[in-house]
């Protein structure tokens, strides 16, 4: 089945593509730009919901949903943010067609009075309701989450990197002070932080966004950047500090103890199926994805080996008792005991579709009383006996592994320095992650990016600043930022 997938190392974006398709994560959409997730595909993606939607919950947060359509008019109550993100929006004017002509077409009579915008995010609509359900001090902190689509008008698509259509969380919440917002936003971030490195074992830079590459009508964005297996980075995760922007467009107010009004503090925040198409990048190879224990959606898939009927009963009864013990401990095993294929093509197939633990057991591993097992993040088999089989721990070493491996790649392609020369040089040939000075001005933030395609993915939390001078312009610049080109 490998031979379905072309070599990365021969054409990344064939691969890809490949991948993504064969692993039978997404079919072709008839609307340019949008996927359909298959079933296995959105597996995946409902692991990583109930993995985080747990998390929201133990924190305080509520689940709610709000319409996909918004009136143009709520966008245009806070100027920033329809600018950022008037290019990328889809906009139903008529709610009605016609046959003329034996053709279908759009009933002009049935404009509507007012657009409505398909919303690219909820920021809006949210804070026009919250307006009615905050009151007083008594009704805050207001936290809300919400599972949604979304729809963005892109020029390049690509599945889960960039889609017209995507599926994501996108929490608003309410506070009465702005200290309190801003602990929320950076909580959150740390949230994000957590799901991403230990359920999805990808290493990742938490960092702030400069001023050109903030969230439309946010007073800071905090955000998640991790390193592809290409050399690109991936922005995985954003939570914003909105100050008081969105209750002041609003007009949302709360009534303080001693009775005095006062506009709430605000933050939002959000991940996407984006992270699906960090997975692959990250993680997968030439034979297909390799799934990290903690999201997988099948753990360990145990493959019996038979040639009889009488071989057939007695494999399958110690397959499904092995099933059994391991389900008990919690586990997610699936018993492959498909007659319509041979244990090779069975191989293939949970190889291709990154299975983190493959058993195997036949007449005479029952003999040895032993089994074999197959490692998908090393392509390593183990023989082991039945006393001495710990699948627990082996997955716990799964788990580990690879995020070490991403983590030091991402390492091995983090570069320090002060040259411009050998700035760009590195972007061209090497890629990856670049640790330079930056003078703090939008202008030669843009100079960069459009000399070297390179754009500022954040400014580090976790740096110590020191001065020294931009890369570009030489001038005094106070701390290093984080350069990269970028999906």
């Amino acid at each position: 089945m490998s031979r379905l997938i072309t070599s990365r190392s021969k054409d990344p974006n064939a691969w890809y593509s490949d991948l993504v398709k064969h692993a039978g994560l997404v079919s072709k959409s008839s609307v340019r730009g949008c996927m359909v997730i298959n079933p296995y595909g959105f597996s995946i993606w409902e692991r990583i919901q109930q993995i985080l939607d747990l998390r929201l919950k133990e924190t305080g947060h509520q689940n709610a949903y709000f319409p996909l359509m918004i009136p143009l008019s709520h966008f245009e109550k806070e100027l920033s943010h329809v600018e950022g993100f008037a290019k990328e929006c889809a906009v139903v004017t008529h709610h009605r067609l016609c046959e003329r002509d034996k053709q279908i077409k759009i009933d002009p009579a049935s404009e509507l009075e007012e657009a409505l915008v398909l919303r690219p995010t909820s920021e809006t609509t949210i804070w026009n309701t919250y307006r009615d359900w905050i009151q007083s001090y008594r009704d805050l902190p207001l936290l809300i989450n919400q599972w949604a689509n979304v729809i963005r008008w892109e020029m390049r698509t690509r599945p889960f990197l960039r889609s017209t259509e995507f599926l994501w969380q996108e929490g608003h919440t309410a506070h009465a002070t702005q200290e309190e917002a801003q602990t929320e936003t950076l909580d959150l971030l740390d949230i994000y932080v957590d799901l991403v490195e230990n359920t999805l074992a990808i290493p990742v830079v938490k960092g702030i966004k400069t001023e050109s590459e903030r969230f439309a009508g946010a007073v800071e964005t905090y955000c998640l950047e991790a390193l592809m297996h290409d050399g690109k980075a991936l922005q995985l995760g954003t939570s914003h500090f909105l100050g008081q922007n969105f209750a002041k467009a609003f007009d949302v107010k709360f009534a303080k103890q001693d009775g005095r009004l006062e506009y709430v503090w605000g933050s939002s925040w959000g991940v996407s199926t984006r992270l699906m198409g960090a997975l692959i990048m990250v993680h997968g190879d030439d034979k297909g994805l390799v799934l990290p224990p903690k999201l997988a959606p099948q753990q360990v898939v145990i493959v019996p080996i038979y040639y009889d009927e009488e071989q057939r009963k007695e494999v399958c009864t110690q397959a499904q008792r092995f099933q059994s013990a391991w389900e008990k401990q919690g586990l997610r095993v699936h018993l492959d005991d498909r007659d319509l294929h041979k244990p090779g093509w069975k191989f293939a197939e949970w190889e291709l579709k990154g299975v983190p633990l493959r058993v195997a057991i036949g007449p005479a591993d029952i003999k040895n009383q032993s089994i074999e097992l197959f490692r998908r993040d090393r392509l390593e088999k183990i023989s082991v006996s039945w006393e001495g089989v710990n699948v627990l721990g082996l997955l716990d070493e799964i788990q580990h592994n690879m995020f070490q491996t991403a983590k030091e790649r991402q390492q091995k392609h983090t570069h320090i320095t002060d040259d411009y020369d050998e700035f760009k040089e590195i972007l061209s040939q090497k890629g990856g992650f670049l640790s330079a000075h930056w003078d703090g001005t939008t202008e030669t933030e843009a100079q960069i990016q459009q000399e070297t395609q390179a754009t500022i993915r954040c400014i580090p939390l976790s740096q110590n600043p020191k001065e020294g001078k931009c890369i570009r312009t030489q001038k005094k610049s106070s701390q290093r930022v984080l350069f990269a080109k970028a999906y």
